[in-house]
């Protein structure tokens, strides 16, 4: 399902017109398809019908607790790297025993609260988590299901930024030193050993890594299993590739007979965590343009939205399509322009020379695929209005979360006593 068309000269998500929903909520606003988010997550439950499998959706990816509902109401579990987002997931109706707890930094009260709540199990990255998890455990008079992050050692030919599965990558356990740890981890007292797994990377649009990577980890299990420990589970992680410019992501019926291939005759629960899979095509960015400026033989076009709201082109500078709205005439005239951003960093900028017809002030434009790490990863930079979101189902849509103004924005904020008499 494409989640934004042009319908009647309107570029719409679903069958609600874009400028609609700006018009009554704002600029910039975030606005999501839950029909593409269930269409994708039922491709990848389709695919694996012959084997079922738990799809757990990674909420780091965005995390606003209607997007949640919308994939747990599919069927889908949470894979959560934070006390917070295990929050989260439960407070989105995600029963429990679907959520998985990864990251490499979990507290003591992180662990307690993961134990309390009843999750299905703890992806473990060090030898240190594991021990801190064995002696919470023991606190509680409780067993923690544990399954170890095996680090490969497979270059995911992403980008180096969101690679994770290679040997100098600081995820998972080293794969030479698992046997030895899986045997340490079923001596310790409060550990139940359940599973493997491995996460190499994100972005990915060959089916090449994952095999090579997949094939590893499955012999390890098998050793791990022929040693005497009885794993159930083997969590193969997520990173399946979006598009974003030209991307040809891997068809989920393409990626499911490669699994099935290579765990046929094995008996054991398969375990995804997408995240970007689900959601990024999902959302849109829409924002308003302040002005067209020239200068320095350039054009700009200087919209209200910016690294604050979508941080992705800066950080890694990731492309989003940038359509107008109102969809242009076929023999419409275009011109190459800068698009960027009205924060004070010289890196603020969404794309440059991007062939848009020439819009004016108070025009709007999208940004596509912006649904995944977009709104979850904004900040409060520069103190601008922040994005609200917005969540369309069919001819249906709702704000899921308001925009805030600079004042709710420091309304948390306080100036101490010696500062209070001072006047300036």
């Amino acid at each position: 399902m494409k989640a934004f068309t042009y319908r009647a000269g309107q570029l719409a998500c679903e069958t609600v017109p874009l400028a609609t929903i700006a018009a009554e909520v704002g600029s910039p606003c975030y606005v999501y398809s839950a029909g593409a988010m269930r269409a994708q997550l039922q491709a990848y439950q389709d695919a694996f019908a012959a084997r079922p499998a738990l799809f757990c959706y990674a909420v780091k990816a965005n995390s606003n607790i209607a997007v949640i509902r919308t994939l747990a109401a599919a069927g889908a579990g949470a894979d959560t790297v934070s006390g917070g987002e295990i929050e989260r997931a439960l407070a989105a109706g995600v029963p429990p025993q679907k959520i998985v707890f990864a990251g490499i930094a979990k507290s003591a009260e992180e662990i307690r609260f993961a134990l309390g709540s009843g999750i299905l199990q703890f992806n473990v990255e060090s030898v240190p988590e594991l021990l801190r998890i064995s002696a919470v455990a023991q606190e509680l008079g409780t067993t923690a299901p544990v399954a170890l992050r095996i680090n490969p050692d497979v270059d995911a030919a992403t980008h180096s930024k969101i690679s994770t599965g290679r040997k100098e990558d600081k995820f998972g356990i080293p794969y030479a030193d698992a046997p030895a740890l899986y045997g340490m981890a079923a001596s310790l007292p409060g550990i139940e050993p359940v599973g493997l797994h491995l996460h190499i990377g994100s972005q990915i649009t060959t089916i090449e890594p994952f095999a090579k990577a997949y094939r590893r980890g499955i012999d390890l299990f098998n050793e791990i299993r022929g040693a005497g420990i009885p794993l159930r589970r083997l969590d193969l992680g997520g990173g399946f590739g979006v598009r974003y410019r030209s991307e040809t992501p891997i068809p989920a019926a393409a990626f499911a007979a490669m699994v099935l291939e290579l765990v046929a005759g094995l008996d054991v629960q398969l375990v995804f965590e997408p995240g970007r899979a689900f959601v990024a095509e999902a959302g849109a960015l829409v924002s308003s343009v302040i002005y067209r400026k020239e200068s320095g033989g350039r054009r700009f076009l200087v919209l209200d939205a910016g690294m604050n709201v979508l941080i992705r082109p800066a950080l890694y500078d990731a492309y989003h399509e940038v359509l107008p709205l109102a969809e242009p005439e076929a023999d419409a005239h275009l011109e190459p322009m800068d698009v960027v951003g009205p924060i004070c960093e010289s890196s603020d900028i969404f794309g440059r020379d991007r062939y848009l017809p020439l819009l004016d002030s108070g025009d709007r434009v999208a940004f596509l695929s912006a649904g995944a790490y977009g709104a979850v990863m904004a900040s409060d930079y520069n103190s601008r209005w922040s994005a609200a979101e917005v969540l369309v189902d069919g001819d249906r849509w709702a704000v899921i979360k308001p925009g805030r103004a600079p004042g709710a924005q420091f309304a948390d904020e306080a100036i101490p006593p010696w500062l209070e008499a001072v006047r300036t």
